[in-house]
């Protein structure tokens, strides 16, 4: 369904229909096993449409839910803070729908935003950081802004890996000195990778119908995977990096995680746009499209896919759900092709290092234009903070990342320039363009990620082999699917093109995702077993 018949869809409600009507039936409707709040978009859209649900008891019934779940129960903790003016905003949604003018796709939808994303709102935009607690945003980043003009209800925000993990070498994903750690929903005791580890576990803890998170390399696709969800990392100048907590400009940027792969796509749509603060959002104008119009079925026939065989053999159990994956595929009339994505090993110091020189730089101009109010200006003043409050911001883990950040000369040097042209070089032309040329591919596909790992305060993440490198360092399209499961755990499959080719991607992880629907709800284990060869 695209976004013209949600809006007829919505039109068509009676405008004779009260609310307290609407909501009186609310309980009477809870399709899937796990009730409306497990659904999607289209579902929600077609209760409220049929004035049988409205945005005011929806929000309300995540609302209760984050109470029960997020912070009692099994206390996933996902969630960093609550809009105290959520219910208020949907129920003018609400209002709205009444009056028959209805925005589109996500018109009174709940969604969380990673902490990293500026809303000039009543919440604290704080990166995990103790450093910004209390402090507001000036003003709206522009996906906020655009979410926010589409009609959703953004509810809240959500955990992450502080400073969107660019502060220690041995760090855990998933836990804040301000928020604390976020479990994973799949297995209690377990990691959701990172840095997007709130928006990840809400998602698929069902606190909210969509969340967005953001990437520098890994951050979208990594979670969304090991937490059963779809992610799209989308290509570096379709959505605006502006008033989003940076760590680099040159890979930064935020995407949608979900349920589904129509719900990610409906997302993205509203997402993308040029934006005049983010000069680079000039790059895709003219590239941005309705991806609902993707979500085809038979979207595989045809395609030529590239099977990214040096980013298997992670372990026997998730190559045997890979090799699941791929009959799935090739069922549904793909044709696939093994190669090897060149170059991988000739970016990985660079990335790092153009990582270090961008934080100091784009922190400090964020911090100026976001914050001008916080007690920290730049990385000096933030390292300076951290040493002052160690005991809370450092009892874990240090912040060595920083320190070797705010050692970095200018972006006029030598060494930054050529490592960021050493980066671009292998990544993409002799790169991923390389092997979509050469073998005629429509895209890559691999593993996303191993399952979670077992949190380790002592040791720190315990990676295992991860596909999000080349397209993260690229500044190209990374789209995650649910494939399977090992021993309970999620595995997703990634699909991985050149700049601008979400629509493709979108349309082959929706047409594999509808014939294969690996996805799985959690259960809320304390453990599991796990035994990967």
């Amino acid at each position: 369904m695209d976004r013209r018949n949600f809006v007829r869809m919505g039109l068509a409600v009676g405008g004779a229909a009260t609310l307290a009507r609407t909501e009186s039936t609310f309980a009477a409707n809870k399709p899937g096993p796990g009730g409306i709040l497990d659904t999607g978009v289209q579902q929600q859209q077609e209760l409220m449409a049929a004035n049988k649900l409205t945005s005011h008891s929806l929000t309300s019934q995540y609302l209760a839910r984050i109470n029960s779940i997020d912070k009692a129960g099994p206390r996933i903790n996902a969630i960093i803070e609550i809009n105290p003016e959520a219910l208020k905003i949907a129920r003018e949604m609400d209002r709205e729908r009444l009056a028959r003018r209805v925005r589109g796709p996500l018109h009174g939808i709940p969604v969380l935003l990673k902490d990293n994303i500026a809303t000039a709102d009543r919440m604290s935009t704080t990166a995990g950081s103790l450093a910004l607690a209390g402090v507001r945003a000036a003003k709206d980043s522009h996906v906020a802004a655009q979410l926010r003009a589409a009609g959703a209800v953004i509810i809240g925000k959500t955990n992450l890996s502080e400073w969107a993990n660019m502060r220690s070498t041995h760090s855990v994903s998933g836990w804040s000195a301000r928020g604390g750690l976020t479990r994973n929903p799949y297995s209690l005791d377990r990691n959701c990778s990172g840095s997007s580890s709130g928006s990840g576990a809400a998602i698929a803890a069902g606190l909210a119908t969509l969340a967005v998170g953001t990437e520098t390399d890994g951050s979208i696709v990594s979670p969304a995977s090991i937490c059963g969800l779809v992610g799209i990392k989308p290509t570096i100048g379709l959505v605006s990096r502006s008033g989003i907590i940076p760590i680099a400009h040159s890979q930064d940027t935020a995407g949608p995680m979900a349920r589904n792969v129509a719900d990610a796509a409906f997302m993205l749509s509203v997402m993308a746009g040029a934006d005049a603060n983010d000069p680079i959002t000039q790059d895709g104008a003219g590239k941005v499209s309705d991806y609902a119009k993707a979500l085809d079925k038979n979207a595989l026939q045809g395609k030529r896919l590239g099977i990214a065989r040096n980013f298997f053999g992670g372990s026997d159990a998730i190559d045997a759900e890979m090799e699941k994956a791929l009959a799935a595929l090739k069922s549904l009339g793909a044709e696939l092709i093994d190669v090897k994505v060149p170059n991988t090993e000739k970016y990985g110091d660079s990335e790092t290092e153009v990582l270090l020189y961008e934080f100091k730089s784009d922190l400090a101009a964020y911090l100026k234009n976001y914050a001008p109010d916080a007690q920290v200006k730049n990385m000096a003043d933030l390292i300076a903070f951290n040493k002052r409050n160690a005991q809370l911001e450092l009892p874990y883990f240090g912040q060595e990342y920083l320190e070797r950040s705010e050692a970095k000369e200018g972006l006029d040097s030598q060494a930054y320039i050529e490592a960021l042209a050493n980066n671009r070089r292998y990544s993409r032309e002799e790169g991923i363009d390389q092997v979509l040329k050469e073998h005629r591919l429509d895209a890559l596909i691999a593993p996303t990620d191993g399952p979670a790992w077992l949190t380790d305060f002592i040791n720190g993440d315990h990676y295992g082999r991860s596909f999000s490198s080349p397209a993260a360092v690229a500044g190209y399209p990374h789209v995650t699917v649910p494939a399977g499961h090992v021993q309970g755990l999620p595995v997703g499959l990634s699909f991985v093109g050149t700049a601008f080719s979400e629509a493709s991607l979108i349309g082959m992880a929706y047409a594999y995702e509808q014939a294969t629907m690996a996805r799985r709800a959690p259960q809320f284990r304390a453990s599991v077993s796990l035994a990967v060869k």
